[in-house]
């Protein structure tokens, strides 16, 4: 299954908070959605259903494919620690989402298409492949190219203060820069979400 093209607000509407869609902020007004929200909640929803919502509210926050995930998940049952926390790791320590961590791009889509357009210097070389997977101590500076006013100010593009794995400063040329610290926690995720929903939900297929 390809990634997701489609309108951004009729997933937020959906799935509800996504920070890698909303850049972090308030969900959209869904007051006129509230009527058929009510009437759906007196249905009874299936195990089935919550799993596959987890699934899907991870998947579309991050901006992955099906496989992608898949993929995810099957690493994080041949590591050690929590099967459930590892894919929220991996996922973290992609490089479109430590820019947008940084505040240097508003969405991580917005962060992807940085990368894609090779506006991105990982240790100073450019990398142009979103799903890079970051390593403490690697250095990330935006060349060329004007970004995100968060990044000078330290905070995510939500206001939030930038995750404690992550620092970022001004290089030469006032350009800002990003350092990771070490491997990103639980607590860095943004994302509201159960993961071990979404690891019970591959249980049949990873």
């Amino acid at each position: 299954m390809s990634r997701y093209r489609g309108p951004r607000l009729k997933m937020i509407r959906r799935l509800k908070n996504l920070p890698g869609l909303t850049g972090g902020g308030k969900t959209p007004n869904l007051g006129e959605f509230r009527v058929a929200t009510d009437q759906s909640a007196s249905r009874k929803i299936s195990q089935f259903c919550v799993r596959l919502e987890a699934k899907q509210r991870l998947r579309f926050n991050y901006g992955l494919t099906e496989r992608q995930l898949l993929k995810y998940v099957r690493i994080a049952r041949g590591t050690r620690g929590s099967t459930g926390q590892v894919p929220l790791q991996l996922l973290e320590m992609r490089l479109d989402n430590v820019i947008f961590n940084l505040g240097m791009a508003s969405t991580i889509p917005a962060a992807r298409q940085l990368v894609n357009h090779r506006h991105i210097l990982v240790n100073n070389r450019i990398v142009d492949i979103p799903s890079y997977r970051c390593k403490p101590k690697d250095s990330i500076t935006v060349r060329n190219r004007p970004t995100s006013c968060n990044a000078l100010k330290g905070e995510s593009p939500g206001g939030d203060k930038i995750p404690d794995h992550l620092t970022a400063s001004l290089s030469e040329g006032n350009r800002p820069t990003g350092l990771v610290n070490r491997v990103a926690n639980r607590e860095s995720v943004n994302l509201n979400i159960n993961e071990l929903l979404v690891v019970e939900y591959y249980s049949r297929k990873a």
